[in-house]
């Protein structure tokens, strides 16, 4: 048994076990309560912890899933193909929306860690929170501050994005789809983007636009936003 914990079968195989799980029981259920990704974390880590398995040992097969989060994102551009004329179309109002929703972001998290007392550190974690994974990852290694918390927050962000995004965008009286994957797509990246697909194909494929663009634009903005605040 413990021969296994040490390979990479182990990470890649209860990983793809608790998604599978994760998805039939949202499908069962059809609650955006148990968004797949936030519901398989949630039993990784609860399964880790009540077998006290070390996240090292995970981690060895979990490292090969975690580089396919690049090549997913990439897969994106696809439905984004497809509604390409429809998008340029619309392509001033979602430069300029997305331009809003990346300063937004990061003046509204680092902001409020910094005035409820945050240390540098947090401040500059959270700054990429509504940037992808790999993006944020090396923005924060670049400006100082710590990876595996950005890591964690981009996560919370994406799950909490695609749970409740489209739900409060229609509360606020945002129904067009177009508008909707916009602000998701900027605010809850990848995971955001899996459910604007599910929610409207147009929607989704601006969503996945505004993941690459939200990135673009915060690698550029916030290393000049830290050199003036610093």
């Amino acid at each position: 048994m413990r021969e296994l914990l040490g390979t990479p079968l182990f990470g890649i195989g209860l990983t793809l076990l608790s998604y599978a799980l994760a998805q039939l029981l949202y499908r069962r259920t059809g609650s955006i309560i148990f968004n797949p990704v936030a519901v398989s974390i949630t039993a990784i880590i609860v399964f880790l912890l009540a077998l006290d398995i070390p996240y090292a040992d995970y981690a060895v097969g979990g490292r090969f899933v975690l580089f396919l989060l690049g090549p997913s994102v990439v897969a994106l551009g696809f439905p984004l193909y497809t509604r390409r004329k429809e998008i340029l179309v619309r392509k001033a109002p979602i430069l300029i929306g997305i331009l809003a929703g990346a300063l937004t972001s990061i003046l509204s998290a680092s902001g409020l860690a910094w005035l409820l007392g945050g240390s540098r550190d947090v401040v500059l974690s959270l700054a990429p929170k509504s940037v992808t994974t790999p993006i944020a990852i090396s923005i924060v290694e670049k400006i100082g501050g710590v990876a595996p918390l950005t890591a964690a927050l981009v996560v919370v962000t994406g799950c909490l994005g695609a749970m409740c995004g489209p739900e409060f965008c229609r509360l606020i009286g945002v129904k067009d789809a177009a508008s909707m994957g916009l602000a998701v797509g900027t605010a809850a990246h990848g995971i955001g983007t899996a459910r604007m697909l599910e929610v409207d194909r147009l929607g989704g494929a601006i969503a996945g636009l505004a993941i690459g663009l939200n990135g673009l634009i915060t690698a550029f903005i916030l290393p000049l936003l830290f050199l003036l605040f610093r």
